[in-house]
């Protein structure tokens, strides 16, 4: 029957992108039946681009991440067949804020947002890319108001005129051109560059209203997000990563760098060998002590609790992470399963169960961009 369908739209396959320190990870999906199937995936440390060991966070000019870019969608296993995607850039790059405005029109809020944010962007407002978006107040009822009315009205904030929060992100243009240099050098086809948190949420979470944690363990640091319906309330950057495991190990057996990175990822912190468990906890317990810092602050600043801690990232892979970090956090403490939101084959249901939180972000991007296509 298909063969007759004239009017089908041809399915449309897209890739989402996580350029990491360590690492670049590639998702492909398609929308098929209504519902966005997985393609195909992969992996490529960054580590020998630099002439380091794999697993180790470098910095790489442009031209070399898009040979890597390009090479991990040549490889056989991945075998990517499409240019179209969505990029997600470093947490680190972009400055993020949340602001008070009066709850005026869409259009009035246009011309306003840029002149407020200057209080809170420490740069040129020219240097950057601004956007924003309205919060959700579930308690606020937010009305807009005639278009004749002057913009600047609701500065005088009168006690009767409700107002509304404004998330506001901003990027410097020297991130974007060099992001738009990798996807020229690569031969992509970008639709958009989105900050890594939009799309580790997008893939990890549900319609839960309640405020959650994200735990995202790179090699080189470890975030932290605090978000409640969708916005990102709190944010701490901890300069500790999974990179510091491999160089605990190394340090502590004498042993290179190459052969701590496999022991770390074979042996883990399940307990079975408890001399690798305690190294490994050198790092861990750092990171889970300003985890804790972190949600208190949060409690103590808004009066609420965080109901659950949600690991992602390729340290999030590591063998017994979870069960240290549910010992650690008094709170529901999960490990991402991204790969649930997309339609997969039964037969990698474990493989992808296990490296699903290192795709989390790639993961988002594409479904952001497969959305765009529809």
């Amino acid at each position: 029957m298909a063969l007759f369908n004239f009017f089908a739209k041809p399915l449309t396959s897209v890739i989402g992108i996580d350029i990491g320190s360590s690492a670049i990870k590639i998702v492909q999906i398609k929308k098929q039946n209504g519902q966005a199937v997985l393609e195909t995936y992969g992996e490529l440390s960054l580590g020998p681009y630099a002439n380091a060991t794999i697993g180790q966070a470098v910095i790489l000019p442009p031209e070399k991440i898009a040979n890597a870019l390009v090479d991990l969608m040549r490889e056989k296993e991945v075998n990517v067949t499409t240019n179209k995607c969505g990029i997600s850039i470093p947490f680190a790059s972009s400055l993020m804020s949340v602001i008070e405005m009066p709850a005026v029109s869409t259009k009035q809020l246009g011309l306003m947002v840029p002149i407020e944010a200057r209080k809170y962007i420490p740069v040129p407002i020219s240097e950057v890319a601004l956007d924003w978006s309205i919060v959700p107040r579930s308690e606020v009822k937010i009305e807009d108001y005639p278009e004749g009315t002057p913009p600047d009205t609701g500065l005088a904030t009168p006690v009767n005129i409700p107002k509304v929060d404004i998330l506001v992100v901003a990027i410097h243009n020297d991130t974007i051109a060099r992001y738009t240099d990798i996807v020229q050098k690569a031969g992509l086809a970008a639709g958009f560059f989105e900050i890594e948190i939009f799309s580790t949420m997008r893939a990890v979470l549900d319609d839960t209203l309640s405020p959650v944690m994200i735990m995202d363990m790179g090699a080189a640091s470890t975030k932290l997000y605090i978000v409640e319906r969708g916005i990102t309330k709190a944010s701490h950057t901890v300069n500790r990563g999974s990179q510091d495991i491999t160089s605990n190990i190394s340090k502590s057996l004498g042993l290179p760098l190459e052969k701590s990175e496999i022991m770390k990822r074979q042996i883990g912190a399940t307990g079975e060998d408890k001399t690798m468990t305690e190294i490994i906890r050198l790092t861990l317990d750092y990171i889970f002590e300003e985890a804790n810092h972190a949600l208190l602050s949060f409690e103590k600043k808004y009066n609420k609790t965080v109901s659950k801690v949600i690991l992602v990232g390729g340290g999030a892979a590591l063998k017994g992470l979870s069960e240290l970090a549910k010992a650690n956090f008094n709170t529901d403490t999960v490990q991402a399963n991204p790969f649930n939101k997309l339609a997969t084959p039964a037969f990698l249901e474990n493989i992808l169960k296990e490296t699903g939180p290192e795709f989390a972000v790639a993961i988002g991007a594409a479904l952001r961009k497969l959305a765009e296509e529809e």
